[in-house]
């Protein structure tokens, strides 16, 4: 490697004195990089500077008042996220209380950074995430009063507007110990007793909603009690307590009941887990819009298991898979098989693929088990179907089937290409051309074209029928 080329080792190579000055040059008329070596100097001086210059950032941001775009969101992101690299690089090793404070701090940023900030693509609550994750991190060293710390869940939870603080409850778990658990369940009952307050029924005012503004800080406040209230019993191992939270109809539904029962499963209950999850399935599949619910299948696979019920593990893993032509389901069903029936049920599944009626599901499948002589197949004997707007699907499989199959590849990108042209969707008219590049390119490959036209007759075809194409036919570069 080259010794000029910009990299870690030869910039060493220049010097402290050197390195110094290009830094120096580097952070004038930049406040982000002027700040971040002021703060590396602070690192060099211990935790208490780090801390003291990590503050004065959080006031400068809560001061703030000018709307973050997207534009300018990734600059917020990186200077957000390179404080809480300090906190934990300078702070967290020699002083974990401190950096503690300083991450509570940084998520009572957040309502000011939200109410300020375009976050439409989630990038600033990712890094709001972070500081809960670093909180989980640093909760078994640091010394702090539980009941203390009960209170301030409380408080911080209750008035979160933006989910800044969704799971502090289990990542403060090991600092609230046994004692701040039962005392954050009693000051969080208590809490959801009392009326709610003239602060809170005033906060819903004047929006325009159908119940009064105080029956909606009620229901507010209940739901937030149910959430703190289910959080302590998940840490605290009542599964009894979690479920209370909701109602006999409310653990049906599909949303609900994966989570409970996966709980009564880990509890040891897979009876109650069971009839939980068939009274689930019963309910999801009894809506008029039914919708294959992949997490009550696998924990009602969990329960029958946990049963030794393998045969009707067997039937339902089959059922799904005829259904949805889940490959999941399919792979778990010939595991459970005995030798050499297992090869039996693989060929009796595959024929079922090829007859299945969603022609592109069958396709994907046949692709991704993989069965690619059969995904060939299936696209030559049922080419009419083929959906040339299911862009995904066709160049997945073309790609897969060129080296082997070039003819199935090759009816496959004519499909795509006709739906282009005949819905004249010119915005895909250079994957139009790149398709018919990749036709010309399999022509040789193929020695019989069968049923089908050879590529010289689609394509003249193609320019008989979408002659005033123009834009497509300068992409063909004709």
């Amino acid at each position: 490697m080259s010794k000029k080329t910009l990299n870690q080792k030869n910039l060493e190579q220049l010097g402290a004195e050197k390195l110094a000055a290009l830094v120096m040059d580097l952070v004038q008329g930049s406040a982000a990089l002027q700040r971040r070596a002021r703060m590396e100097l602070s690192a060099a001086q211990g935790p208490k500077e780090v801390a003291a210059d990590v503050r004065k950032r959080f006031a400068s941001l809560r001061r703030s008042t000018s709307f973050v775009d997207w534009r300018k969101q990734k600059a917020l992101v990186k200077d957000l996220r390179w404080l809480l690299s300090m906190i934990e690089t300078s702070v967290a090793p020699d002083d974990p209380h401190e950096a503690f404070e300083l991450l509570w701090s940084f998520l009572q940023l957040a309502p000011s950074i939200h109410e300020r900030t375009d976050d439409s693509n989630g990038a600033v609550g990712d890094v709001i995430g972070e500081a809960v994750e670093m909180i989980g991190q640093l909760s078994p060293r640091i010394a702090i009063d539980s009941k203390t710390l009960a209170e301030r869940i409380l408080d911080a939870v209750s008035k979160a507007g933006y989910g800044e603080f969704d799971g502090i409850i289990s990542a403060a778990a090991p600092a609230l110990g046994d004692e701040g658990l039962e005392q954050l369940k009693r000051i969080t009952t208590a809490w959801q007793a009392k009326a709610p307050s003239e602060e809170d029924i005033d906060h819903y005012a004047g929006f325009g909603l159908r119940s009064s503004p105080e029956d909606t800080a009620r229901r507010n406040k209940d739901l937030t009690a149910s959430v703190i209230l289910a959080d302590v019993a998940d840490e605290q191992g009542d599964v009894d307590a979690y479920m209370a939270r909701y109602s006999a109809e409310q653990l049906a539904y599909g949303t609900i009941a994966p989570g409970v029962a996966q709980r009564l499963l880990d509890a040891n209950r897979a009876d109650e887990a069971l009839q939980l999850i068939q009274r689930a399935r019963a309910a999801e599949e009894g809506k008029p819009f039914w919708v294959h619910r992949y997490d009550l299948d696998e924990v009602y696979e969990a329960c029958l298991e946990r049963l030794c019920r393998t045969d009707d593990l067997k039937a339902h893993l089959w059922s799904t898979f005829e259904r949805t032509l889940s490959a999941r389901s399919l792979r778990r069903y010939v595991d459970l098989l005995p030798d050499f029936e297992d090869i039996e049920a693989e060929e009796k599944a595959l024929a079922h693929v090829e007859a299945f009626a969603g022609l592109g599901t069958a396709l994907s499948f046949l692709i991704q088990w993989p069965a690619h002589d059969r995904a060939a197949r299936l696209v030559l004997t049922r080419a009419e179907d083929l959906d040339g707007n299911d862009y995904q699907t066709l160049t997945t499989a073309s790609d897969a089937l060129e080296a082997n199959h070039p003819l199935a590849a090759t009816i496959l990108r004519r499909a795509m290409i006709r739906d282009t042209l005949d819905g004249a969707k010119s915005s895909r008219y250079r994957h139009a051309a790149r398709h018919l590049a990749e036709c010309a390119s399999s022509d040789a490959m193929i020695d019989d074209y069968q049923s089908f036209p050879p590529h010289s007759e689609f394509l003249v075809s193609l320019r008989e029928h979408h002659k005033r194409k123009y834009g497509f036919w300068q992409l063909v570069g004709e």
